[in-house]
């Protein structure tokens, strides 16, 4: 469970940060993929190739 202290009353700045620790955590992604259901091997296993290769596209532009 993720706490977050509001400060001086900025819960604007709260929420950013909530919202922040939840995609470094993976937890919206992980309620997503349970709610697909059941995927046959070869279809998770294109579905991770698809992935890996467009995160590797993002990581090849933000460090060039």
């Amino acid at each position: 469970m993720t706490k977050v202290i509001v400060r001086n009353g900025n819960v604007d700045g709260a929420l950013r940060t909530v919202k922040q620790r939840n995609a470094k955590d993976g937890l919206l992604k992980a309620v997503r993929e349970r709610q697909e259901g059941y995927m046959k091997p070869g279809v998770r296993k294109r579905k991770e190739r698809k992935e890996a290769i467009r995160n590797a596209k993002r990581n090849a532009r933000r460090y060039n």
